[in-house]
Formats: C-alpha cells, structure tokens, sequence
C-alpha cells in the first residue's frame, strides 16, 4: 500500500509513502537473510525477507504473501520487533520487521538473488541498506532472540 506524503519544506511536492512488512526469521538459532537482485533498488545488498503491503491487506498477511513467493516457505509470527521509517530519493518507506521461526519447506530463491543463514556474529560479514541499521543493532544487543528451537 503506498500514499502520498507531503515532503517537508514544499508542502506541494508529495512523496510516496510505501508500507513493507519484513520477516526477522530465525530456525535453531539462525538468521535468515536474502540478498537482493542485482538490477533492482538497492541491488546486491542483503536485507530480511518480506515486501510491499497491498491495499486492503494486514502486515502479517502482507509478510506471509510475500515470503510464500520469495522464498516458498511459511513461518511464525510472533509480533512486531520494530517499525522503522526511512527516506530515499522520491520516496518514503515504512518497515515493519516482525520476528518469526521458520515453520516448514526449506528457502528457495525465487524471487531473490541469495539466501543465507547466519549466526549472530556473522551479521556483520554482510552489507544491508542503511534503513535496517537499527535493526540490526538490536539483533546484535538481544542474545534471546537466537536462542535455538
């Protein structure tokens, strides 16, 4: 879903305003994180799974839709760890990142370039769009969430 937003200082120029729900999803102790596509925004850069939210559609169906066709798989979803907002050139997106434990079908990359699993520490070994900074700050400072099931 997006809407149009005033962008400050010039009340008449709009930007869109895009909602994206994203998965913060761990299996045994692990994270799983995508890269993104060479030829789309943001090209290269690892980030968690998830995409734009449709009208008409909540979050975590949002999150589920897309994890279904990025990836075939189906997850838990426990709640809402954080909803940042980010500004790019022409546009503002919203992201909400929801902690979830994988649940069945293992990750296929349909409609990413990579898909990796990773360990706390390893976090650090990947590059993510600036708009996931403070998410993965948090991982970082939050032991619990990669206690392994």
């Amino acid at each position: 879903m997006s809407a149009d937003v005033p962008q400050s200082g010039t009340p008449q120029t709009k930007r869109k305003l895009i909602e994206v729900s994203a998965g913060v999803i761990f299996r045994r102790g692990l994270l799983l994180i995508t890269q993104r596509r060479p030829q789309d925004h943001l090209g290269g850069l690892w980030e968690f799974p998830g995409g734009k939210r449709d009208p008409d559609e909540s979050d975590e169906a949002c999150l589920h839709r897309e994890l279904l066709e990025e990836l075939d798989i189906e997850v838990t979803i426990h709640g809402l760890i954080q909803t940042l907002t980010h500004e790019y050139p022409g546009k503002l997106v919203q992201l909400k990142f929801f902690h979830c434990d994988w649940l069945q079908r293992e990750p296929r990359a349909l409609a990413v370039h990579d898909i990796a699993w990773v360990r706390r520490e390893e976090l650090v070994n990947y590059t993510f769009p600036e708009a996931d900074a403070q998410l993965l700050q948090k991982l970082q400072a939050t032991p619990e969430f990669w206690i392994g099931k």
